[in-house]
């Protein structure tokens, strides 16, 4: 099935960071293209990825078909992150949003030894099941402060990560979107220093 990606790559990247975007959206995301140019500022390259084939996210508009299949999303961005060892020899992490989380989890416990780090930004970790168990890449989950029934899912999810190191780390008045002054910077913050860190100490 073929699917539509970005790529960029800064000079000399340190790493690879693929997006896996979630319900309803796709790598136009603009909250993801933001967070993703601050990753190439940062030194890491990105490959935002369509996890959706353009008839299929038409239908998902009309009728929530696929966004929560994660079972399908996994399975796609398992290729993506297959395709994308072929690219680099750098470590590869994953940043996942909404139910874009669950398939980044659920891809790095089916493939462990490719996914080096993972950030989940407003995700529904929850929805990746027993796969959390299985979970060894080093794990962020950033939410919303405001963002109450994410909030709880996260907190339940955490609970069950056995990832190590694993993180929770809550935006004081955040909304699901991250659209409050602030808060989509401290996201990108966040974001950067987790893969830069655990990109350069492998």
């Amino acid at each position: 099935m073929p699917l539509s990606a970005d790529l960029t790559e800064p000079p000399d990247p340190i790493g690879l960071v693929l997006f896996a975007h979630g319900s309803g959206s796709n790598r136009h995301s603009p909250r993801n293209t933001y967070v993703a140019d601050a990753l190439q500022e940062s030194g890491l390259a990105t490959l935002l990825v369509d996890l959706l084939t353009v008839d299929e996210a038409r239908r998902d508009v009309l009728t929530a078909t696929y966004r929560f299949d994660i079972a399908l999303l996994c399975d796609r961005l398992t290729a993506a992150v297959e395709y994308a060892r072929t690219l680099t020899d750098r470590p590869i992490g994953l940043f996942g949003a909404s139910t874009g989380a669950a398939a980044a989890l659920m891809t790095a416990a089916r493939r462990p030894h490719l996914v080096a780090a993972i950030v989940s930004r407003g995700g529904r970790p929850d929805l990746a099941g027993p796969a959390l168990r299985l979970v060894r890449a080093p794990t962020l989950l950033i939410v919303g402060g405001a963002d109450t029934t994410v909030v709880k899912l996260n907190r339940r999810a955490f609970q069950e990560l056995t990832a190590r190191p694993c993180e929770l780390r809550i935006v004081p008045g955040a909304g699901h979107l991250f659209e409050e002054p602030g808060a989509l910077d401290t996201v990108v913050r966040y974001t950067v220093e987790w893969f830069q860190h655990h990109f350069t100490e492998r």
